[in-house]
C-alpha cells in the first residue's frame, strides 16, 4: 500500500514538474542547488550572528546561566577608555594599512606587468608571503625589531651611525612596526589580483592612445585606473575587512614584549584582540559579545560606504 502511494506521489510530482515553464524550471533548479549553501550559512553564519546580539544583552561567564541586563554592556563600552584606545588603534590599522598596501601593490603590479624576463618567478616571490603562516612571519619580524646585536634593523641603523630604535617597546613606534608585516603579508595577493585586472584590459585601448600620442601618465589616469575600478573596489573592501580584523601579527609580535598582548600600554591592541581577551581571559562573554556587535557594525558600515563611494565615482 505504501509502495503504490509513493509511486502515485512520484508520478504526480513528475507531471507537476513537466507542467512548469522553462523559466520556472530554471528557478526551481537554481534554488535546489542553492539550498545547501543557504542552509550552511543560516546555521554557521546567520544564527551565531543573531546569537551574538542576544548575548550582548546578557551577563554571562560560561559557568552560570545568562541573565538579561539590557544595554548595560553597551553603556559600559561607551564609558571604557581602553575600548576607545583600542577603537582608535583599529581605525589606524584601517586608515594606514589599506591605502599604503593598495598603492604599493598597484605600483608593483603595474611595473611587473611590463616585465617579461623571469615574470612568473618574480610574481611567485611576491606571492610567497601570503602563503606563509602569520605566526611564523610575526616571530621573524619580531626578531628583526630586537635591539643590537640581535635585531636586523637596529644593526643596520648602528652600521649607518644612527641610534637604535625601540620599535615594539615604544608606544609610538609599535603600531607602525606591527602594521609593516601585515601589509607585507597581503601584498602578494593584491599584486596578483591587480595583475589579473591589468591583463583583462584590452590592448586596443593602449594602441589607440599611443597612436594619438597620449602620454603614459594620461593613459594611466584616463584608461588604466578607470578600467581597473571593479578590481580596486574588490581589493579596497577585502583589504579593509582584513585590517579591521587584524589579530595574528599583533598577538604574536607583542605577546613577549609586554605582559599584556597588544602593548605596550594597549598601543597596538586591535578590537579583535580585545574581544579575545575579554571572552577567554576574563570570561565576560556578554561584554565580549557587545564588542563583537560593534565590530560587526563597523565592518558593515565601512564596506557599504566604500562600495557606495567607489560606485558613485
Amino acid at each position: 500500500m505504501n509502495t503504490s502511494s509513493s509511486r502515485v506521489d512520484a508520478r504526480s510530482s513528475a507531471r507537476l514538474f513537466s507542467g512548469l515553464g522553462m523559466r520556472q524550471k530554471q528557478v526551481l533548479w537554481a534554488w535546489s542547488f542553492l539550498a545547501v549553501p543557504v542552509l550552511f550559512y543560516a546555521v554557521v553564519r546567520f544564527y551565531p550572528t543573531l546569537e551574538a546580539f542576544w548575548i550582548a544583552t546578557t551577563n554571562w561567564n560560561l559557568l552560570t546561566k545568562p541573565s538579561f541586563i539590557g544595554l548595560a554592556n553597551f553603556k559600559r563600552l561607551i564609558a571604557d577608555p581602553v575600548f576607545w584606545q583600542v577603537f582608535r588603534n583599529t581605525a589606524l590599522y584601517l586608515l594606514l594599512g589599506t591605502p599604503i598596501s593598495l598603492l604599493l601593490a598597484f605600483t608593483i603590479a603595474y611595473h611587473l606587468d611590463r616585465v617579461r624576463f623571469l615574470h612568473g618567478f618574480i610574481r611567485a616571490l611576491y606571492f610567497l608571503p601570503f602563503l606563509t603562516t602569520a605566526a611564523a612571519m610575526a616571530w621573524v619580524w619580531r626578531w628583526f625589531y630586537q635591539p643590537v646585536p640581535i635585531g636586523l634593523f637596529n644593526n643596520l641603523l648602528a652600521g649607518l651611525g644612527i641610534a637604535q630604535q625601540p620599535f615594539l617597546r615604544s608606544t609610538t613606534q609599535s603600531l607602525p612596526a606591527v602594521l609593516a608585516p601585515a601589509i607585507w603579508a597581503g601584498l602578494g595577493f593584491q599584486v596578483v589580483i591587480f595583475m589579473a585586472g591589468l591583463r583583462a584590459i584590452p590592448t586596443t585601448y593602449y594602441e589607440a592612445a599611443r597612436i594619438d600620442g597620449v602620454s603614459n601618465g594620461t593613459i594611466l589616469r584616463r584608461i588604466t585606473l578607470p578600467l581597473l575600478k571593479p578590481t580596486i573596489v574588490f581589493l579596497v573592501v577585502f583589504s579593509s575587512i582584513g585590517f579591521l580584523r587584524i589579530f595574528d601579527q599583533v598577538y604574536n609580535m607583542t605577546s613577549q614584549t609586554s605582559s599584556d598582548p597588544g602593548g605596550p600600554l594597549n598601543a597596538t591592541k586591535p578590537l579583535v584582540l580585545m574581544i579575545y581577551q575579554t571572552a577567554f581571559s576574563s570570561f565576560d562573554m556578554g561584554y565580549a559579545a557587545a564588542q563583537t556587535v560593534v565590530l560587526f557594525l563597523v565592518l558593515l558600515v565601512v564596506s557599504l560606504l566604500q562600495l557606495r563611494l567607489l560606485r558613485d565615482r
